[in-house]
């Protein structure tokens, strides 16, 4: 189901009314949450100062062998991000790289995307979109979902969160639905072509719509302490404003697969590894210093910017991820904050797939309903703008290059 807002502003005005007055002292309750998440922002600035990693970093061999320990879980669990190392093997990764190249070019994907549907999902962000690809059936990108390899880094990221409660089931986290996604290709010298700071699967909704008010009922009653960014209590069930970019189905984690060695510096992802800054953000627009009317800047159907004249602290901790090898992935929470760095000062292309961590809901298999006549057809899934660039690509993934888990994992067997 999709929210519909007639009068945003009146909805915004009544819904910062109710939320002031079940939480009378909110002001004093975010001068806490401002001291407790800066000083956490400020750690991750030394840390990152001092040459040391930030993001978490898993070997896919560990789990694999089932040996990541608990320490090393309660880090990603702190920081709401990882990099796990080696899913697929380099070669493989670098000949999907060269297929996907062959694939664009040999149908004219760069004249097509002169006559590419607007997407303004990233409209009010500082920065425009990087070179995104409205691609989403080539045949490396079908496999790679389907491999066995990142099916289970990604079961593994879904067991990371509490997924029943008080004799509710949320998801199960076995089985990894597909969230056909785009493709980045991004070459060397390219600039002022990043994302500002953001977060991803709902803004203005967070603070208005009931089931997103459930999720963060811990901030809104002032237990911002209680408050579990991997509780799924409620997250399945929350509507989002219907947008041509807009995320509709639940995932875990957001993610991409690295077709090629990229590091800070090449125009690569960013983020702020603070699982719960979502906090600050949400009592932050509360504060007497934004009006009534206003979410700190948010807009419908659009990314959530982070912005530095509300939200300054949180930027200290904005660092780039580590130098990623062709055949790695990284993962962050679907809360928290990212970009993408303005200029790729590199030598190589810096190019990924796109491809997140969910697990099964009712939520999401209504979305594969939605999405599996897309596959079949070649078309832009129903989440992303109306392009359809590939329904007469030539070498674009059938039903024929699905294996049993793909057809599965596409909703072909629901």
């Amino acid at each position: 189901m999709a929210l519909k807002i007639d009068d945003l502003s009146s909805a915004i005005r009544q819904a910062k009314k109710e939320l002031r007055a079940a939480l009378p002292n909110y002001r004093e309750v975010f001068a806490e949450v401002e001291a407790s998440i800066g000083e956490e922002a400020k750690r991750i600035a030394a840390q990152r100062g001092r040459g040391e990693n930030v993001i978490p970093e898993i070997q896919f061999s560990d789990i694999a062998g089932q040996r990541v320990s608990a320490d090393e879980i309660a880090l990603v669990k702190s920081r709401g991000a990882c990099v796990i190392r080696n899913v697929f093997p380099r070669e493989q990764v670098q000949s999907w790289d060269d297929d996907i190249a062959q694939y664009v070019e040999l149908n004219h994907l760069d004249k097509r995307l002169e006559n590419r549907a607007e997407d303004k999902y990233f409209g009010q962000l500082a920065s425009s979109k990087p070179q995104i690809y409205g691609v989403y059936w080539s045949k490396p990108q079908v496999l790679a979902r389907q491999s066995a390899s990142l099916t289970a880094a990604r079961v593994f990221l879904n067991k990371l969160w509490r997924n029943e409660s008080d004799g509710r089931v949320h998801f199960d986290p076995e089985r990894v639905p597909v969230y056909a996604d785009r493709l980045r290709r991004r070459p060397p010298g390219s600039a002022s072509l990043g994302l500002s700071a953001h977060c991803d699967g709902g803004s203005v909704e967070r603070w208005i719509e009931g089931n997103f008010r459930k999720v963060y009922r811990h901030v809104f009653a002032g237990d911002w302490r209680d408050y579990d960014p991997f509780d799924a209590a409620f997250r399945p069930d929350v509507e989002e404003i219907a947008s041509p970019a807009v995320c509709s189905m639940f995932r875990t984690f957001q993610g991409w697969t690295a077709l090629t060695p990229q590091g800070p510096g090449d125009g690569t992802l960013q983020l702020v590894p603070i699982a719960n800054a979502m906090v600050y953000i949400l009592l932050r627009a509360l504060q007497d210093d934004v009006a009534d009317d206003d979410l700190c800047g948010a807009m419908p159907g659009r990314a959530l910017s982070i912005k530095p004249e509300f939200h300054a602290p949180l930027f200290e901790a904005l660092s780039s991820i580590p130098k990623m090898e062709a055949g790695d992935t990284v993962f962050w929470h679907s809360d928290v904050i990212h970009a993408v760095e303005d200029e790729h000062k590199g030598a190589g292309y810096s190019n990924v797939m796109y491809i997140a961590s969910a697990p099964a809901c009712a939520k999401n298999d209504a979305y594969l309903k939605r999405q599996s006549p897309s596959f079949l057809k070649g078309e832009s899934p129903p989440d992303f703008p109306a392009d359809h660039f590939e329904t007469d690509f030539t070498g674009r993934a059938t039903v024929d290059d699905l294996s049993p888990l793909g057809r599965a994992q596409l909703g072909l067997d629901l």
